[in-house]
């Protein structure tokens, strides 16, 4: 690439040939400001206006057919050397140019456009002399809410540009223009009297993601902006909410978002995975038929691709921005989508052996994950299990019709291919102790589970004919021949309940009714698996629990209930609250209790290990999963009680990480995968594409096998997507993750100083205020002080991570230190970490 020479404010720059003026000066460090240029996208100069925009049900037609009256912002004027103010966004560079940006020619000219900017935005608050760290509400000068700056102020693009450039005295106030405020549209909200024009939006619309949504026309010389039909939907919007992220005046902002949009607000699925999946990154290379790049990206995080794809409890869908259009995508079926279409065999890469050797003590989703990815890294691994095959919960625990035990078997002999050692029928504390793993292994993981049912005080509960849920499960499971007598009560209100239910259907061809505490709402089953059973014909009773249990001295005969009509006292222990005189008699031959899981506590018959006990768990600390025994770590169940197989799957990836951190080494587990991180195919830059029926593509119903199917079988319930309905559905998907891709706008430079004795001692010790920000220039803390310089002294002895400091002078500063830390507060929804302690005071 060719460099030409020039100067700019009297230094010396190199740039590309062809480049702007503006981009010139961004490499050398010089701030210009802009409103209409972003780095994400071409200056619009080249925009056409439409016949007509919609801002809601209002109508706006074109005037004029060209846009030669549209001349941009005209706040990054600078002056060439013998030559007029040109833009420099849109001006060429050449040899030798001599460039001013600060002259008061350029200053006065950019005041100038700028006042004719807030002539017709709110623009109150930038010129009030309360403005720091004010809240907006109330008012203390009464200025009319519509003249005030809208909720980004203190972040808005347009205020620190006006800080900057400055404002002229002379600039006109603000006269509200009751333009149209859209506020029933899904995730955005439109408010047109903040619009100034500048093209933004249109320009990102159409240049990167080739939809075209937005249009603008030009009306008595004024640019204004709208939806090219009368709704978001009505205009092939994709709801990417890129328009919103390069908006700089307020106009177009997200719904149910306060302050600065989070990665977790923006891109909801990806947080609320257990593991950290790239969702977004998975369904788009479905959609664009890239299977490989999908099943690479899955595997980034599990091991468990096909199992998680039938029994993840999604909390990613209940997140997903879809819903706000109308349902969630099927971000669970599209995983087992993406591995059982297209079948490609993955090559597992190994570290080089480390010479280290952990021990995994059960073989259930924590404990082969962790093994897996320690494998991975080089560890000689040896995983020991109690039962005759690995698996734990997944092989004994989950119904054929949820998990099928083929499925199951093809992970886990994948997971093994890796070299890693098996020893089953090996029981912890009896068969191998943690003395002889701990004399031939460098770290232990203890994972095994709650493999035990709960167990209650009931009178009866000795009778032929009780059962307990997980010991019934595990026993159909294993192919055992279970004799259930009469009909049938299940009593627990969770997943396990349901589970053992439709076994119970399964097994006999008798009544099977459900009894729990909670009512229908409170049920902790998850909805669709208790519609599930209810198709099914299971009966579902809420609200009553077990009395006593009726028997002719060695059978069940009955069941006696009782009404409950409370779970929780006023401090919200669990402490159910029955009416006697409501109770109800069941004929039943057989009851199954399942009403939770705990820890097998013979395994703390050790005195090392009684060290180590919790109540009914594993005691571990949370950061690192390490017990409080050097070298022994746990997860899963064992750890946090009974809860789902992807967070079973996040402790395992947790521990392997902390693991490898214990025995020297860096804890990434995604060493080999980051370079496929990479593999982004052209489709995924950004261009989504005109979809005129984007916004009405329901949600694709997932096959499932009908309840008169299901009698009697244990063939698995949901059949997954063939690839038409796998590619339809993944095709619905919103690509939230492509806003945090656009690169953020350059804002004017912030007069940090170094935080050296040197420029401390350069200050007054007047009154003032001071704020002090760590490495990556985020304030720490803001105090108001009777000597700046005494004081600054004082932090710099014992606050190491400070780095820059700024500071004010102020004889009011008490006042001043609050108004930053509202300020402070306003934006970031907690005070400066060094502040924490007056926390409460706000």
């Amino acid at each position: 690439m060719v460099n030409i020479s020039l100067i700019i404010d009297g230094k010396k720059v190199n740039a590309p040939l062809s480049a702007t003026i503006l981009s010139a000066c961004q490499k050398a460090g010089i701030y210009i400001p802009s409103l209409c240029f972003h780095p994400y996208i071409s200056p619009p100069f080249e925009l056409e206006p439409k016949d007509f925009v919609y801002r809601g049900t209002q109508k706006l037609e074109n005037s004029n057919t060209k846009i030669e009256n549209y001349s941009g912002c005209g706040l990054c004027l600078v002056q060439i050397q013998g030559g007029e103010l040109v833009k420099a966004c849109n001006t060429e560079i050449k040899e030798g140019m001599v460039i001013s940006t600060n002259s008061d020619v350029v200053n006065q000219a950019r005041q100038e456009n700028l006042s004719v900017i807030l002539a017709n935005h709110p623009h109150a608050c930038l010129t009030c002399a309360q403005n720091q760290g004010c809240s907006l509400e109330p008012c203390t000068n009464n200025v009319e809410v519509n003249e005030r700056c809208c909720s980004k102020f203190g972040r808005c693009e347009i205020q620190k540009g006006a800080d900057f450039v400055g404002i002229r005295k002379e600039t006109p106030k603000y006269t509200f223009r009751n333009l149209p405020i859209i506020r029933d549209e899904p995730l955005f909200t439109f408010d047109y009297n903040l619009c100034i024009g500048c093209l933004r939006c249109v320009q990102v619309c159409q240049e990167k993601r080739g939809v075209g949504a937005l249009g603008f026309v030009i009306q008595n010389g004024e640019v204004l902006v709208g939806t090219i039909a009368p709704t978001l939907k009505e205009s092939g919007c994709k709801f990417c909410g890129a328009c919103v992220e390069v908006c700089p005046s307020g106009t177009l902002l997200d719904k149910n978002i306060n302050g600065i949009p989070t990665e977790k607000e923006l891109v909801p699925c990806i947080s609320a995975c257990p593991v950290g999946m790239d969702v977004p990154g998975y369904i788009s290379s479905i959609a664009e038929k890239n299977y490989n790049l999908a099943q690479k990206i899955i595997k980034q995080k599990t091991t468990f691709p096909l199992v998680l794809g039938r029994v993840c409890f999604h909390p990613c869908e209940i997140n997903c921005r879809r819903s706000f259009i109308d349902d969630p995508l099927a971000i669970c079926a599209l995983k087992r989508f993406a591995f059982e279409f297209e079948t490609n065999e993955i090559q597992e890469i190994k570290s080089p052996p480390t010479g280290k050797k952990v021990a995994i003590i059960g073989s259930g989703p924590a404990g082969l994950t962790c093994a897996y990815y320690l494998a991975k890294l080089g560890y000689k691994v040896t995983v020991f299990e109690s039962q005759a095959e690995p698996g734990g919960m997944l092989r004994y625990g989950i119904p054929d019709f949820r998990l099928p035990k083929e499925i199951v078997e093809k992970e886990i002999k994948h997971i093994f291919r890796l070299g890693i050692e098996l020893k089953t029928n090996t029981v912890f504390g009896k068969d191998v102790t943690l003395e002889q793993l701990n004399s031939n292994f460098d770290a232990i993981f203890l994972s095994i589970g709650t493999q035990a049912g709960k167990k209650i005080k009931l009178e009866g509960i000795e009778l032929d004919g009780v059962l307990w849920g997980l010991e019934f499960l595990k026993k159909v499971k294993s192919g055992e021949n279970i004799n259930l007598k009469g009909k049938v009560a299940v009593i627990g209100g969770g997943d396990v309940a349901i589970d053992v239910a439709m076994t119970a259907l399964r097994v006999i061809d008798r009544e099977v009714q459900v009894f729990c505490l909670e009512e229908r709402e409170q049920i902790p089953a998850h909805p669709w698996q208790v519609q599930q059973a209810l198709e099914e014909g299971v009966i579902l009773n809420c609200g009553w629990g077990p009395k006593k249990i009726i028997g002719d001295g060695k059978n069940v005969t009955g069941v006696e209930l009782v009404k409950c009509i409370s779970l929780f006292d006023q401090e919200g222990n669990f402490k159910p609250q029955f009416d006697e005189s409501q109770k109800k008699l069941l004929e039943v031959g057989t009851i199954i209790f399942a009403i939770g899981q705990t820890l097998d506590s013979s395994i703390f018959n050790g005195e090392d290990l009684k060290s180590i006990a919790g109540d009914g768990t594993i005691k571990v600390n949370p950061d690192t999963l390490e017990t409080n025994l050097k070298g022994l770590f746990s997860g899963g169940d064992v750890v946090s009680g009974p809860r789902s197989v992807v967070e079973a799957i996040q402790m395992g990836r947790q521990a392997a990480v902390s693991i490898d951190k214990f025995l020297g080494e860096d804890g990434n587990l995604d060493k080999d995968l980051e370079a496929e991180t990479t593999l982004i195919s052209p489709e995924q830059n950004g261009w989504l594409g005109k979809d005129a029926s984007f916004a009405d593509r329901n949600r694709v119903p997932i096959p499932t096998l009908t309840a008169e199917q299901r009698n009697n079988s244990f063939s698995e319930l949901e059949r997954g997507y063939n690839q038409e309905q796998g590619l339809q559905e993944a095709q619905r998907c919103l690509r939230c993750d492509l806003r945090l891709k656009i690169p953020k706008v350059c804002l004017p430079p912030k007069k940090y100083l170094e935080f050296t004795l040197e420029k401390i001692n350069s200050i007054v010790n007047e009154e003032g205020v001071f704020q002090l920000l760590d490495q990556n220039q985020k304030i720490i803390l803001i105090s108001g002080t009777l000597h700046l310089r005494q004081s600054l002294l004082t932090e710099f002895k014992s606050r190491k991570n400070a780095c820059y400091f700024i500071f004010e002078e102020n004889q009011l500063y008490t006042q001043r230190e609050t108004e930053l830390l509202q300020q402070f507060l306003q934006r970031n929804g907690k005070l400066p970490q060094g502040n924490e302690e007056i926390d409460d005071l706000y």
